[in-house]
């Protein structure tokens, strides 16, 4: 057999008495907890798609101003082969 845990009985024990009472005001800040950590984390959501749309919006005009796709013009004509 095991040996008796200490930790083990007086949680036992807390369960057997019942449930301790919550401080008071406990509902109430982790309602308003709750509520700020939403608005951060909405905020933080509305940056980030804020910030990904300026990078395309930046993307876009730079390739439509720079043509990447196109190379650069030949500085000099291919040399003319006899036929």
């Amino acid at each position: 057999m095991n040996r008796p845990n200490r930790r083990e009985d007086l949680v036992r024990r807390m369960l057997a008495e019942g449930a301790a009472p919550a401080p008071p005001g406990l509902a109430a800040r982790a309602a308003r907890r709750g509520a700020r950590i939403r608005r951060r984390r909405g905020a933080a959501r509305w940056t980030g798609w804020t910030l990904a749309l300026v990078a395309v919006a930046v993307f876009t005009v730079w390739a439509v101003s720079a043509e990447p796709w196109e190379g650069e013009p030949a500085r000099m004509t291919p040399p003319l082969e006899e036929w």
